[in-house]
């Protein structure tokens, strides 16, 4: 019994931890979030005093899903000095090309914006074969269409489990809610790095994702239309 006790109470200490705020990291240049319509209405002003280099906005999912959030946050942002980009949820048993045309009908990137992203983090009752078959369809359209390389998002598990080996030529945008940074069992580099999920700043009601990205702000203008 003590030691069930025992187990109980590291399991309260860890859910403990998981839900005290994201602080922001030290020893980044550039610091940067993600959105979705999670995030409801955000005070861009309040929030671009704080700070923050780049922004991430979700923008489509599957074949028909927008973000009702996205055009706003998207224009606002474009009329900051910050760079802006948006991402495509993947669901691996819809029509990958159906995907990235959803994205690239939705998505109007400009000189200066972040390359588009794949958001991969679920398998739907598919298999990893099938799943990366997928994603490279839809990194082939999406790259066809905005002359381009698309960066590839993904947490550290889901990585390790299906992704690694296969898609090495694609910048990476790794989550690991943790202060030690990601390290891949393939020595493949990562560029962005989503540290945490409770972050909080003004202008944004509730939590918000936070990341960092792996340079400084000429690396990171590598990683932007326009930046041949």
């Amino acid at each position: 019994m003590k030691q069930v006790g025992r187990l109980l109470f590291l399991m309260m200490i860890l859910l403990g931890a998981c839900r005290q705020p994201t602080e922001r990291l030290e020893g980044y240049e550039i610091h940067g979030l993600d959105v979705s319509h999670y995030q409801e209405v955000i005070d861009w002003d309040a929030v671009m005093m704080q700070d923050i280099d780049f922004v991430f906005i979700k923008a489509t999912e599957g074949q028909s899903m927008k973000d009702h959030r996205f055009k706003r946050n998207w224009k606002v942002l474009g009329e900051k000095n910050v760079r802006r980009g948006a991402y495509h949820f993947f669901r691996p048993t819809i029509s990958a090309a159906a995907q990235a045309e959803n994205y690239i009908e939705f998505v109007p990137l400009c000189v200066g914006d972040l390359a588009p992203v794949l958001d991969v983090e679920v398998l739907d009752k598919t298999n990893p074969k099938t799943l990366r078959k997928g994603m490279k369809t839809w990194l082939n359209k999406v790259e066809a269409a905005y002359h381009i390389r698309p960066i590839i998002y993904t947490n550290l598990n889901f990585y390790e489990d299906y992704l690694k080996g296969h898609l090495d030529d694609y910048p990476l945008w790794i989550a690991r809610y943790n202060n030690r940074p990601p390290s891949l069992s393939d020595q493949q580099k990562w560029h962005f790095w989503q540290y945490g999920n409770r972050g909080q700043l003004l202008g944004i009601e509730g939590h918000v994702d936070f990341n960092v990205f792996y340079g400084d702000s000429t690396d990171l203008a590598k990683f932007c239309l326009g930046s041949d």
